[in-house]
């Protein structure tokens, strides 16, 4: 039976053209398990120097299962990776290499302070017209919601967008989300005076770890009163890891017959959108927009409409969203933060880019800015922060992608030991999205609109700032309101509003919101509100305590009066 099986292998190596010393004894003795095609897998990743793979096979009539399934996870990576697992080795090598020397990635290039007149203050004229104009594009726009993450690193478990945005009413950030997509989608009909509502598309890139419950949580919520056919769930493949700067392939250190993987960054976006078909769907069927948005963010949708008018009015291919940010944070409290500036290269060309906050101060220190990146007289630096919500004009974006095929510039961050640059653990190629307007031509248009405000850190913070939001934006509309005082909760000092929320239902722009309040209107710091649904109008209010309203559609509700919380 061996000598059988050895001749197998002999013939299977001859018909190849192969030195039976050149490949693995381990992995030659099992040649004949292997259908034709894994075969020609294992001669691929022979040539990628890959043999350590095989150093653990058994003999044959040992875990042979394993073996085959082994193939068809490398088949599969293979398959989901531009180039297959050659180019991802390739540019890995290159990458590790580069990283390992302490390549700068921004060699030849000069930062400076983003400029222009993109910075919006929340309701003034300017924001309001600007506002108005994002309205009327809302029923044009698709929307990209990208959630492959867990909430691991706010020790939760589950999916991120299942968490609450807030704790007064309790609605998770998905469900946030459609009923702000729906709010827009009938503004914006109402808007043009359409006789019909046009879906707007809302498209979720998932992973294998939120896959099934992204889902899950949307069916058994009917899709929160979304249609099921305007959402769409992408799924974004994982990418192998590497155990060094060789860039060999890591094992998973819980079974040798499996290839380690992690997530290829949010990146993917971009490809999957376009192998997907569903940019030529949304140009066919007369879009111009397309608006991407990451999974925690409860304060996006009062900046949207702004900032698509933003792109509608100066024609932007494509418009970031950017945040005031002061500095000397941690940066452990800024693991996703990015920093946008201009940066002119050698060549004379100016760009508009994200820089990651652990690469920023170092840029900054090496051109010119002995202090590296500091607060300036406003209080804030004056690099503006991204928040990772991105606004792009359908029909470049598909001519783009055409050339690209929706890949994006990747990236290599490898945990180091010591000096002897050997990693303390596996990494991976990574790419994000925001990474796109470094594909485009000089001819591009890409700029950004900035929202006045800091960002927040943390989940207790991220509520106090949805409060903080919804009390001055009633401020703005002419409603008085104690000022906030400071609690701390889990050691962490916060500004505690009134615990203001809404539905966007209710209204989802400044404008709409000023027409629902009408005379003198005033709420202490420690009341509570909380309303739903479409005519509620506050006329004369007076609130210190907790006032919640639920009311059906067709239904007119006024609420006006003292309302004042019983002492005990």
């Amino acid at each position: 039976m061996a000598s059988a099986t050895a001749d197998s292998s002999a013939k299977i190596l001859s018909d190849l053209n192969v030195n039976a010393g050149d490949w693995p004894p381990n992995l030659v003795k099992n040649l004949h398990l292997l259908h034709p095609d894994q075969i020609e897998l294992a001669k691929m990743l022979l040539v990628l120097r890959q043999s350590h793979l095989f150093q653990h096979w058994p003999e044959p009539g040992v875990e042979d299962k394993r073996k085959k399934a082994f193939f068809a996870q490398v088949a599969k990576l293979n398959s989901c990776y531009p180039g297959g697992l050659a180019y991802y080795v390739k540019n890995a090598k290159e990458l590790l290499a580069d990283s390992k020397e302490g390549k700068n990635p921004y060699d030849g290039f000069t930062p400076s302070v983003p400029t222009g007149d993109k910075v919006l203050s929340f309701g003034d004229d300017n924001f309001i017209r600007f506002e108005e104009a994002g309205i009327k594009e809302a029923q044009d726009a698709a929307f990209v919601l990208v959630a492959g993450g867990l909430g691991e690193r706010l020790g939760y478990n589950g999916i991120k967008v299942a968490l609450p945005a807030e704790t007064t009413t309790g609605t998770c950030f998905l469900q946030l989300y459609i009923e702000s997509i729906l709010a827009l989608q009938e503004a914006s009909s109402r808007l043009s005076q359409g006789t019909c509502q046009k879906e707007i598309p809302f498209v979720i890139m998932t992973s294998d770890d939120t896959y099934s419950r992204t889902m899950n949580l949307l069916e058994s919520n009917s899709y929160f009163g979304m249609k099921p056919t305007q959402v769409k769930l992408l799924k974004q493949e994982k990418v192998a890891c590497l155990d060094d700067n060789d860039a060999r392939l890591a094992l998973d250190p819980h079974d040798k017959y499996k290839i380690q993987t992690k997530p290829h960054g949010h990146g993917d976006v971009h490809s999957l959108l376009y192998s997907s078909g569903l940019l030529k769907i949304w140009h066919d069927a007369g879009l111009r927009w397309v608006l991407f948005f990451q999974d925690t963010n409860g304060l996006l949708f009062k900046a949207i409409p702004a900032a698509l008018g933003v792109s509608a009015t100066k024609q932007y291919h494509v418009n970031c969203l950017l945040f005031n940010e002061k500095q000397k944070k941690p940066l452990e409290e800024l693991p996703d933060s990015l920093t946008v500036m201009d940066m002119k290269l050698t060549s004379g060309r100016l760009m508009v880019i994200n820089v990651e906050y652990n690469q920023l101060d170092p840029l900054l220190r090496a051109n010119a800015h002995p202090d590296g990146d500091v607060d300036c007289e406003t209080g804030y630096s004056p690099f503006p922060g991204n928040i990772n919500q991105l606004i792009l004009e359908l029909g470049p974006y598909i001519e783009e992608l055409k050339k690209t095929g929706g890949a994006i510039e990747e990236f290599v961050n490898p945990k180091y030991k010591d000096a002897s640059k050997t990693f303390k653990s596996s990494t991976r190629l990574e790419c994000m999205m925001q990474d796109y307007p470094k594909t485009l031509p000089p001819s591009a248009k890409v700029g950004f609109t900035v929202s006045k405000g800091n960002h927040y850190h943390s989940a207790t913070s991220g509520e106090m700032a949805i409060y903080r939001a919804n009390s001055r934006i009633l401020q703005k509309a002419g409603v008085k309101l104690e000022d906030p005082v400071p609690q701390v909760f889990n050691g962490q000092e916060v500004e505690v509003w009134p615990r203001v929320t809404w539905k966007p239902i209710w209204r989802l722009t400044f404008s709409e919101i000023k027409s629902k309040l009408r005379g003198s209107c005033s709420i202490s710091q420690r009341s509570t509100m909380a309303l739903k649904g479409r005519n509620i109008f506050l006329e004369d209010l007076s609130l210190d305590g907790a006032l919640a309203i639920n009311s059906i559609d067709g239904a007119k509700v006024k609420v006006g009066g003292l309302i004042r919380k019983l002492e005990s």
